[in-house]
């Protein structure tokens, strides 16, 4: 099992349009600052499955030489995290896609055109995908009803995707998500500062702590860290193309 974070940058991306902050500065000379917009790819010999399709999902399939998607879980419906789904048009037809139903609902109807073929999913129901076991779990991002984590099992290794998240997740999540093996989880601003709907590092890592994570990676960052090689000394910061392989 292969995991491949594709895009580690929040809603605008760094460096964020109009930018001159040392973080975008340094990321238009294409270093690991340079965060396109959230997605993580998992990868099996049976197949490769999206966790999210990033607006910028074009670039990042072509990057990482990605030429069929078999499945697609969104998390919740929010554009940065679907807004690249209609770039399987004239591409790949009959796209199966998975989520929770008022979230798979929405952004189907608004990728129309598209047709994907959809499975709605209960959270804590496991289903199979590329022979892995998936399944989603309840977090909180409001104004979101139904925003999902995801966890990620080939029988010997256990993945924790956060999702778009506060830390006030449930307890019952919590129990879900004890003991990964990684723990891939949003951090969208440095500690220094205070956010709502997502979590920042120390929240972050608070949680990580909590479920007992071999290892944790943050990811959704925004312009508002520093350069990363900076903030990487201090932080386990994740960077577009960062993949972690499971045997």
């Amino acid at each position: 099992m292969k995991i491949t974070l594709l895009g580690t940058g929040d809603a605008p991306g760094t460096p964020t349009i109009g930018c001159s902050c040392a973080s975008c500065t340094d990321a238009k000379r294409g270093t690991k600052s340079n965060r396109t917009r959230f997605s993580v790819l998992v990868q099996t010999e049976q197949g490769n499955v999206l966790i999210d399709t990033s607006p910028d999902m074009r670039a990042q399939l072509l990057k990482a030489d990605i030429g069929h998607i078999d499945g697609v879980i969104w998390t919740h419906g929010h554009y940065d995290h679907y807004g690249g789904f209609p770039e399987f048009y004239r591409v790949q037809r009959d796209v199966d896609v998975y989520g929770f139903k008022d979230t798979v609902d929405y952004i189907t109807e608004m990728v129309h055109f598209i047709e994907p073929v959809k499975h709605y999913v209960n959270f804590y129901e496991p289903f199979s995908l590329i022979g892995l076991e998936f399944s989603l779990f309840e977090v909180v991002h409001f104004p979101e009803k139904h925003p999902a984590g995801v966890m990620i099992s080939d029988g010997k290794h256990k993945i924790i995707i956060s999702g778009d998240s506060e830390k006030t997740i449930s307890e019952k999540s919590l129990e879900y998500m004890q003991n990964p093996d990684l723990f891939i989880v949003d951090a969208i601003v440095p500690e220094t500062m205070n956010v709502t709907k997502h979590m920042n590092s120390k929240e972050a890592l608070e949680i990580a702590e909590k479920i007992h994570a071999k290892q944790t990676v943050l990811t959704h960052l925004s312009h508002f860290y520093g350069p990363h090689d900076e903030e990487a000394k201090k932080l386990p910061l994740g960077y577009d193309g960062l993949c972690f392989i499971f045997k």
